[in-house]
Formats: structure tokens, C-alpha cells, sequence
């Protein structure tokens, strides 16, 4: 019966009711001393409708449900189950059992009316599903199932399961989240403080941190001078999240004379506390090596970050220096060959650590050789140079590498630790074993298990870096040549701008070494120069750029073949803009689009590009979009940029606030 019964009869009395009124019209307009009769008596029949309605409605209710033909088979079947049922005709109740009655419908009849008034919000394929459909009636939570049938028909039925799921709820509000807390770079921190000065800060943290957790039913405690653990319920971890942190605001603004900032990793959801408490130890290294001053969350689904928002301060140590050194000094020395590659569209601080490398290799006579695409590289003009000097060979393609990678070779990544941006994952998964050199924030997605992992986001490149293994590396074969020198010198200048950004003492004591090893700056200005080619296409990307919320942004459609080194080069000329905190350039390229951004320091444009699936450093990342067009992206930038700039003035207001 696909005709639905309730609405026949409505249809019925409208027309019913359409009828007497063109009756009556008829009548009036041929005798209308017959309105003093006609009206009273309409208005009778509308009350008698009215009042008689509702028990001729629980008349055919107790017919249709068969409460005076016991034994039927309806009634045997689901008129005394105890669980709520009913029978639908498409969304229209036709019948129900008592407990639907008493439970649902609170003892009044609702035959034939929709079944949306007595269940709001019921999806009956929903409810067709295994799981069935959650609904909430009268305080009382329920599972509803249905089963359709012939002509139209479905059958409902519900299970109250409101003890189950209040048990499950509170059970998943008391799972335990494990928290492990560090204060950045203690040792260097309290270094030049006195005893009592050095009391009074940490007196501050501590305070601090049991006040924030008092509020929770978890607990705190301190296991050493400058690490605490902490447990708390799931119930409060989300508060906590819903916070963003702000436990990292309130620490930053204790004390304007020391740089007081946390490193909080949090293991949530895991099957036991032991496993909580592994998958907080693995995001406390993740924020550690994204530069401190940051949430690092893992859950069974990923990482989250929070906060990030500050320039990171120098904490690297001469002594950790010379043990990586030593222990990449021994690594090479039992390879029988090195292959050392970088990321991919590698740049001149890429192309000068894996030069810097191949030099420890060389002075330690291990083959090794430097894979790289010539035609997809930033750094041409230094391999340029390198073959006018007659070492040409020192420089291969990936798959010619791929072909001499044998079971004792060892790959050297340098610039990255991104497994999907490595120049070759082919070689990657050729070698068995990796050493990692790198100066870029941790992000998600990096090398597993490197037999040697250099990573300082604290350096300014990757360069820099490799300048401090070389010096602790024995023997003179091992120092770099002038031309050597030149390439590291230019990695380093490239990265800092020519030493105006994310420079350290130890950036200039490198630089300082280079010179004595005979880089020649004059020479290594000219690694920078651009074809008049280039300089127009630049030239074109810093006109087109617009002002949004303290950062300019020029979006530009695919460049000619050749162009793309003038992304980054339009990208650093824009910072010298006034009022211009960061700059970002994104270049249609094929389907996808390319993103380049730079900043002076006070924007965090790595925070910013994760957002879209990208990374790289604090004043320096980037980001690739797949199948996306070009007014997409810069949507999803501009959006990615308004809440970085949301998260940044809710940070500063917290800070104010924790501000005695």
C-alpha cells in the first residue's frame, strides 16, 4: 500500500471542507437570509470535529492495533514486546505496541501522524545500518533499528540503552592522558644566574604548573631539575586542548628577563598508560625538534602542535658537535661508498652541506658521489662552478646513484629529514643505512631510524652545520677547499639573507672558519646572480603582490620553464616592504600549486604552511598542493594566515593576563 493512509484522509476532509464552503456560497448568494442558519451550524460541526477528533483518532488506534483481537498475529508478535516498536507506512506511524506508547509517546496516541513529532530527527536509513541510530527522548538515550518490509512498510523498534551509555561515555571521559613537560634549554638558561635567582624561577614554574593542574583531578610531578610528568583525564585534556596550550602563555610571561618557555608532549588514547606514556615521549621529541616552546599531541590518528609561535634562542653545544662528528667520522670509515643527496628543487644551502660532506668522505678516501637533478635544482649556478673547476663528476643523477648503491652504502641526507622530499626515495630505500644532517623543524612523515640523526633547528642552515662537523673532524685532507668553501658560505648566506635573519654566534664563528679556509665572498655574490630573464619574472611576482594582515602575498599562474628560482628571490625581495612580516608567493605548477614563503622572524611561516601540508623553518618554508587551482589555494592560504594571526593574539592576551 504505497498510498499513505493519513494523508487520504486529509486530502479527504479538505475536499470535504472546500465542498461546504462552495455550498454555502452558492446558498448565500441565492438566498442569504439562509446565512443566519448555515454559519451556527458550520461553526457547530467545526467544534464537534474538533472535540470528537481526538477520540475517534484513539477509536481507530485501538482498532488498527488490535487490542480487541487477541491472539492475532500482530499482537503476538510485537504487541507485548517489551521494547518500543512500531510499523511505518514511509514516515507516517500506522502502529505501535504499548511500551512505544508509554515510553515515547508519554500515554498519548499518535496514529497516523508523522513519525518525526515523536522521534525528531529519526533517519530510517540510518537506522537500517548495523549500528543503528543514536536518539535521545524524555532523558532517556535509545538505539533505533528498522527493517524495511513490502509496499512501503518498515518496522521500528528501539533499545534503551541509557545505563550502557552513560557507562561508556564516562568511560572514554576517564580514559588517562600522560603529559611529559620541559623547561627549554634549563642548563643554558640558569647558566649566568645566581642560586637564589635560579630558585626563584623555577619557584615561579612550579607554582605555575600545580595551579594549572589543581584544577584537573590528575596529578603532577617533578622527576628532575627541569622535566615533569603529568596524568590527567581525557575529560580535562580536552579543555586543555580547547585551550590551545595556554599553559605555554602563561609560563612565557613569568619572567621578561629570562626567556622562560615549555616543551609539552602528550600521549592521548592509547590502548594502556604505558603506551600513553611512549606516545608522549615520541611528541616531546617532536616539539624539541620543532624548535620548543610548543604542544606536540600524538594520537592513535597523528600529531597535533600547538602554540610555536616565538623565535627559538640558540641551544646547541660544542661537546654534541663533536660527538655526531666522531660518530659520522666512523660511519663513512665502514661504508665501502656515500651517496649524499638532498631535497628535491635542492638549493644552495643543500648543494653546500652534501659539498661539505663529500669533503669528509674525500678526506677520509671513501668514494662518494653527490646525487642531484640538473635540470630541477636552484643551485645551478654552483655546480656550474664545480665543473668549470674540473669536478663535474662529483655530481650524478639519482638513477645513475640508484645503480651504485650497494649493501654497505651509506646515504647522507642533508636539508631534510622529510622522507616524501628527498631528492630519490629510491635511494632511500635502496640504502640500509641513513645519516640525517638538518636545520628544518621536525614535522610528521620523517626518516625512521637513522643510524645518525644531526638535527639543531637552532642552526641557521644546514651549512652551518656541516661547518662544525668539518672542524671536528682529524686531519687536514679534511679541510675544505676554497671553491668548498665558497659553497657552504653561500648555503649559509642564502638562509639568513646575507646574516640578517636567524643568525646565531655560532652562524658568524662558521662563517668566520669559511673565510680562513679562503672563501672569497666577492665570489660567492656572483653564486646569486639571476639572468635578465629571471630578474623580469621576479620583478613581475613582487608588482603583482597585495598586503593581507601584515604579510604580502602574490599569487602568479605557471612560470616559463627555468623561472622557478625566482619564487624564492621574489619571496625574500618582499620582506623589504615596510609592514611586511612575512611574504608568500604561490605558483600555479602543472595541476598543483607552489608555495614559497619567507619571514623576518616574527611570523612563523612553518606553522603557517603546515596547515596546507607543507614545512621547513621558522622564516623559511614552503608548501605543494595537488589537484587544487590557483584561486583555491590562495584561499586556503589567506584562511591558514587569518587563523595563525587568531592563534598569535589569543597567545598575546594570554601573556598579558598571566602578567602579574
Amino acid at each position: 500500500m504505497r498510498s499513505r493512509l493519513r494523508l487520504s484522509l486529509e486530502l479527504l476532509c479538505a475536499a470535504l471542507a472546500a465542498l461546504c464552503c462552495v455550498l454555502t456560497a452558492v446558498v448565500a448568494a441565492l438566498y442569504p437570509p439562509a446565512l443566519l442558519v448555515l454559519v451556527p451550524a458550520l461553526a457547530l460541526i467545526a467544534v464537534a470535529i474538533v472535540l470528537g477528533g481526538r477520540h475517534l483518532r484513539r477509536a481507530i488506534c485501538r482498532a488498527v492495533n488490535c487490542t480487541r483481537f487477541e491472539g492475532s498475529e500482530l499482537q503476538l508478535s510485537l504487541g507485548s514486546l517489551g521494547l518500543p516498536a512500531a510499523l511505518l507506512s514511509g514516515k507516517t506511524l500506522v502502529w505501535y505496541n504499548e511500551a512505544f506508547r508509554a515510553r515515547l509517546l508519554a500515554g498519548e496516541d499518535a496514529f497516523l501522524q508523522p513519525v518525526s513529532r515523536a522521534l525528531p530527527g529519526l533517519d530510517l536509513r540510518q537506522c537500517a545500518e548495523e549500528k543503528g541510530q543514536n536518539l535521545e527522548r524524555a532523558g532517556r538515550r535509545y538505539t533505533a533499528f528498522s527493517a524495511p518490509g513490502a509496499e512501503g512498510f518498515a518496522i521500528l523498534y528501539l533499545v534503551d540503552d541509557t545505563e550502557l551509555k552513560a557507562a561508556a561515555a564516562e568511560y572514554a571521559a576517564s580514559r588517562p592522558a600522560y603529559l611529559i613537560i620541559e623547561v627549554d634549554g634549563y642548563q643554558e638558561l640558569v647558566a649566568d644566574l645566581r642560586d637564589s635567582e635560579r630558585s626563584h624561577v623555577m619557584e615561579a614554574v612550579n607554582r605555575t604548573l600545580e595551579q594549572y593542574f589543581a584544577r584537573t583531578n590528575g596529578f603532577l610531578r617533578r622527576v628532575s631539575v627541569s622535566r615533569y610528568i603529568a596524568v590527567v583525564e581525557e575529560r580535562h585534556m580536552k579543555e586543555i586542548v580547547a585551550a590551545r596550550f595556554d599553559l605555554l602563555d602563561k609560563v612565557r610571561a613569568l619572567n621578561e628577563s629570562v626567556q622562560l618557555t615549555l616543551s609539552i608532549g602528550v600521549g592521548r588514547g592509547g590502548s594502556c598508560l604505558k603506551e600513553c606514556q611512549q606516545m608522549a615521549q615520541q611528541s616531546l621529541d617532536m616539539a624539541l625538534g620543532r624548535g620548543g616552546d610548543q604542544a606536540a599531541v600524538k594520537t592513535p590518528d597523528g600529531f597535533e602542535f600547538y602554540g610555536g609561535v616565538t623565535r627559538s634562542v640558540e641551544k646547541r653545544s660544542r661537546v654534541k658537535s663533536r660527538i655526531l662528528a666522531n660518530a659520522l667520522v666512523d660511519l663513512v670509515r665502514q661504508a665501502d661508498s656515500v651517496v649524499i643527496m638532498g631535497h628535491r628543487m635542492s638549493d644552495l644551502d643543500a648543494m653546500g652541506a652534501a659539498v661539505g660532506v663529500l669533503r669528509i668522505c674525500k678526506g677520509l678516501d671513501v668514494p662518494a658521489v653527490i646525487a642531484v637533478r640538473r635540470k630541477a635544482t636552484l643551485a645551478s649556478s654552483l655546480i656550474e662552478s664545480f665543473e668549470q673547476a674540473g669536478l663535474g663528476e662529483d655530481f650524478i643523477e639519482p638513477e645513475e646513484a640508484a645503480e651504485l648503491v650497494t649493501a654497505s652504502t651509506l646515504l647522507v641526507v642533508v636539508d631534510t629529514h622529510i622522507t616524501g622530499l628527498v631528492e630519490s626515495r629510491d635511494i632511500l630505500e635502496k640504502c640500509g643505512q641513513v645519516a640525517v644532517i638538518d636545520h628544518h623543524r621536525k614535522a610528521v612523515g620523517h626518516i625512521e631510524n637513522p643510524v645518525l640523526f644531526c638535527h639543531e633547528p637552532y642552526a641557521s642552515s644546514t651549512c652551518e652545520l656541516v661547518c662544525e662537523l668539518l672542524q671536528y673532524v682529524p686531519g687536514e685532507e679534511t679541510n675544505p677547499t676554497p671553491l668548498e668553501a665558497q659553497a657552504l658560505l653561500a648555503g649559509i648566506m642564502l638562509d639568513t639573507r646575507s646574516f640578517a635573519l636567524h643568525t646565531g654566534v655560532r652562524t658568524f664563528e662558521a662563517a668566520a672558519y669559511l673565510r680562513r679556509m679562503g672563501a672569497v665572498t666577492e665570489e660567492v655574490r656572483l653564486l646569486f646572480n639571476s639572468s635578465l630573464e629571471e630578474y623580469t619574472v621576479k620583478s613581475n611576482l613582487v608588482e603583482s603582490a597585495r598586503l593581507y594582515m601584515g604579510c604580502a602575498v602574490s599569487v602568479s599562474g605557471e612560470l616559463p620553464p627555468g623561472m622557478a628560482v625566482a619564487v624564492p628571490q621574489a619571496a625574500n625581495d618582499l620582506l623589504t616592504i615596510n609592514g611586511v612580516g612575512a611574504s608568500f608567493v604561490a605558483v600555479q605548477k602543472g595541476d598543483g600549486v607552489n608555495i614559497s614563503a619567507r619571514s623576518m622572524g616574527k611570523v612563523n611561516v612553518q606553522v603557517i604552511l603546515e596547515q596546507l601540508g607543507g614545512g621547513g623553518h621558522m622564516t623559511m618554508a614552503g608548501a605543494q598542493l595537488k589537484n587544487i587551482s590557483l584561486d583555491h589555494a590562495e584561499q586556503m592560504l589567506c584562511d591558514a594566515i587569518a587563523d595563525y594571526r587568531r592563534q598569535q593574539q589569543a597567545s598575546q592576551k594570554n601573556q598579558q593576563a598571566a602578567q602579574p
